[in-house]
């Protein structure tokens, strides 16, 4: 069975922060329509928690298909918040949408630093020449905003290569432990 894009970021970051037996992603992968973005939706149950990640269709396809910047960061965003949530409910730990947004801006940058040279230019594309869907003044667009900035300052000070213990912590922590890490960088 070859693996699609979906899985192969799953294994990248279960490999990062060391996460063993998560579920498969493409099971809970559902087919974005046309035109709309990533999703992941939750919904808790008295017993369980129900997922679905809703990515571009290319998410099912072979890492080797070129893809656009901002398709291929969509996918990582959905897979990252599906690995945060799995582990998060593995462990019986809560997280947050801010948290969760936060994580994914530093698991784009961490992924796609490793296949471009320049991580100045990437950050410059993942964390100022951005543009959001939602107002400002919005609670989704003040969370993407704050997530977009705390991840740009964390990951500016960021050399993935060699800091796997900094960002295993990273990822392990609480939502105000991400922020404080952020924010000392």
């Amino acid at each position: 069975m070859t693996a699609t894009l979906a899985g192969l970021i799953q294994a990248r970051l279960a490999a990062l922060y060391g996460l063993d037996e998560l579920p498969r992603v493409e099971d809970f992968v559902r087919v974005a329509p046309r035109g709309e973005r990533e999703a992941v939706v939750v919904r808790e149950g008295e017993v369980d928690v129900e997922l679905a990640v809703v990515l571009p269709r290319e998410a099912l396809g072979s890492a080797s298909d070129e893809l656009e910047l901002d398709v291929l960061c969509q996918i990582v965003e959905g897979v990252s918040h599906f690995v945060l949530l799995a582990e998060r409910i593995r462990a019986e730990l809560p997280t947050t949408e801010l948290e969760l947004e936060l994580q994914a801006e530093v698991d784009k940058f961490v992924l796609l630093s490793s296949t471009t040279g320049e991580p100045a230019e990437l950050c410059a594309s993942l964390y100022e020449r951005v543009h959001y869907l939602h107002d400002e003044d919005s609670e989704r667009g003040h969370r993407y905003r704050t997530a977009n900035r705390l991840a740009a300052r964390f990951c500016a000070r960021l050399n993935a290569r060699r800091e796997r213990p900094r960002l295993r912590r990273f990822f392990r922590a609480g939502q105000q432990e991400k922020i404080r890490m952020a924010l000392a960088a």
